[in-house]
């Protein structure tokens, strides 16, 4: 008998110790795939976390392939700034693999405003001029330096930044995200822009403004960009 409760208790030692070492795993940022790969299948009608799998028979290399990110992006916009994405609506082949990827182009004075990936880490790394770039944590401590070409960066998973470009040249960056499907928050655009909006009273007080102020700023995120 106490031959039989030592043994129980061995076997549940292991069960914890098992479980213990594969919570990580388990709190990974996206789920691990069980196949070679699962194409995003467009035109599926099936909602799932990700998207559903297109017939492998259908696959090609197109489907894991993706051009353009030598082009310029379009900077003429009030922020002097453009973000083309490459994640798995871009290139299929990358659903449930984990990753995604972004090319950042910032005009002289353009900026990339405050936001958070709610879904995924980032290292930036700079290919052209320089970045002022920087994130904040959650106690409000500011982390930023000047980025030049070949500087890499990293923004931990959530937490706001921000991209800078104060010199007289454009700016290129190519940042590797570790989702799919990073999500974006931009920090002004959510909280004066949102729909339906979110009270004068409630963001006067969090600002420290008035109502009056409060209306001035929705006015410019009435049009989302």
């Amino acid at each position: 008998m106490a031959m039989a409760r030592s043994c129980d208790l061995v076997l549940l030692a292991l069960l914890a110790a098992a479980m213990a070492a594969s919570l990580p795993l388990a709190l990974a940022y996206d789920p691990s795939p069980l196949q070679d790969f699962c194409v995003a299948d467009a035109a599926s009608d099936v909602f799932v976390n990700g998207a559903a799998c297109k017939d492998p028979a259908r696959v090609s290399a197109g489907d894991f392939a993706f051009s353009g990110l030598d082009a310029p992006g379009d900077t003429a916009n009030p922020f002097g700034s453009k973000v083309t994405p490459v994640d798995a609506r871009a290139v299929p082949g990358l659903n449930s693999l984990g990753v995604a990827m972004a090319r950042l182009d910032l005009a002289p004075g353009g900026l990339n405003p405050p936001h958070t990936h709610p879904r995924a880490s980032e290292v930036l790394t700079v290919v052209e001029g320089q970045m002022h770039a920087g994130f904040l944590a959650a106690d409000g401590t500011l982390f930023a330096r000047v980025l030049s070409a070949g500087d890499a960066f990293v923004f931990p998973r959530g937490l706001v930044h921000f991209e800078f470009n104060f010199g007289a040249g454009p700016a290129v960056g190519i940042a590797g995200l570790s989702s799919q499907n990073p999500g974006l928050v931009r920090v002004a655009d959510s909280l004066f822009g949102a729909t339906p909006g979110v009270t004068d009273d409630v963001l006067a007080k969090a600002f420290r403004i008035d109502a009056a102020t409060v209306q001035r700023i929705k006015a410019q995120f009435a049009t989302k960009k």
